[in-house]
């Protein structure tokens, strides 16, 4: 069954991403990309699965959280965010991390809320994951930190997440790595139907909708995120402990609220809070990314994607578009972790 998936998803990828970007996030624009500086460091290349720890855990009081995550490199250093997505976790970028702080950065690996060690600090918060909330998230946890700035890289909700940073709160980024480009979105602009093809890609998103589909993730969590992992990254072979390692992460009290509310959230299914509504409506305006950004994509990326053509035009200030080949699915940092690290350290150059 997972080798019949697979095989639609390859022949369905091409339509889909561009559905995906025509219907569903309203993109035009043409492709165009910088050369890597030729001044910056290059990063030594690691094979994946190296490492399986982080130099150092950590937790930090931050807005409506306490927040777990890893650091490494000198405290000194130039600081880099790296922002995980679902179903995944910091593990998404423990190769990445060394790799980073032995280029002199501060790496900053947190759990986002409803992740790992991350905790809301009152039982009375709302178990919201709209962009904004997320977003403010780091906000506070670089307040936390004492870090007025930080490169800011991460895939899926972390992709989101710099981007929404980035055209939010500029002076806090210094740059941005995101992979698949531009997805901020909102309810409004997430009603357009769309063809077969993406649908089929979204499927999660439409079952996380009903409420056998909150009770079903929740009852075969771990069946359910690691057939999404072979779906998403279908040329990554990745091995059981590999694959524990990050499922321990999705044992935290408000995993399922949260994945359960950014997908019904996105389609307009579950309502925000209204605080966050000045920041959403700025966010439905698709603002432009200023600051310099990096947008890269695996050639074998399963998840629905957008071309870089169509979030092209989000990106005005300096730009490098990367594909990476080889087979490298939608866990790029995992999957290729010397590119992914490299990217940072180029925009770093811009």
């Amino acid at each position: 069954m997972l080798e019949e998936i697979n095989h639609q998803r390859r022949r369905f990828m091409g339509n889909a991403a561009l559905a995906v970007a025509a219907t569903q996030l309203g993109f035009l624009g043409s492709a165009s990309a910088q050369p890597r500086n030729p001044a910056s460091t290059d990063i030594p290349a690691v094979k994946p699965g190296t490492h399986t720890s982080f130099a150092a855990m950590k937790q930090i009081d931050a807005g409506l959280l306490n927040i777990g995550y890893a650091e490494d490199g000198p405290a000194t250093g130039p600081a880099v965010i790296l922002l995980h997505g679902w179903p995944y976790d910091i593990y998404s970028f423990v190769d990445v991390a060394p790799l980073l702080a032995s280029s002199g950065y501060r790496v900053i690996v947190p759990y986002l809320r409803g992740y790992g060690t991350t905790r809301f600090l009152s039982s009375e918060t709302m178990r919201n994951a709209q962009q904004s909330a997320v977003a403010l998230d780091i906000i506070a946890l670089m307040d936390a930190l004492k870090i007025q700035t930080a490169i800011v890289a991460g895939f899926d909700w972390g992709a989101r997440t710099a981007d929404v940073l980035a055209v939010l709160w500029p002076e806090r980024c210094k740059a941005i790595v995101s992979v698949s480009g531009y997805l901020i979105s909102s309810p409004a602009g997430n009603q357009a139907p769309v063809p077969p093809e993406p649908a089929f890609l979204f499927w999660y998103q439409y079952y996380f909708s009903t409420p056998v589909g909150k009770a079903g993730y929740a009852k075969y969590l771990d069946q359910f995120n690691k057939f999404i992992w072979h779906q998403a990254s279908p040329k990554w072979t990745f091995d059981d402990a590999t694959y524990d390692r990050t499922a321990a992460s999705f044992n935290n009290p408000d995993h399922v609220d949260i994945v359960m509310h950014d997908y019904r959230w996105r389609l307009g299914l579950a309502d925000g809070e209204r605080k966050y509504d000045d920041l959403e409506k700025r966010l439905a305006a698709l603002p432009a990314v200023t600051v310099p950004a990096i947008t890269m994509e695996g050639d074998s990326n399963g998840a629905a994607h957008p071309p870089e053509s169509a979030y092209r035009i989000r990106f005005t200030g300096k730009y490098e578009y990367r594909l990476i080949s080889g087979g490298i699915g939608h866990n790029m940092p995992q999957e290729a972790p010397q590119a992914f690290a490299q990217a940072v350290v180029d925009v770093d150059g811009f």
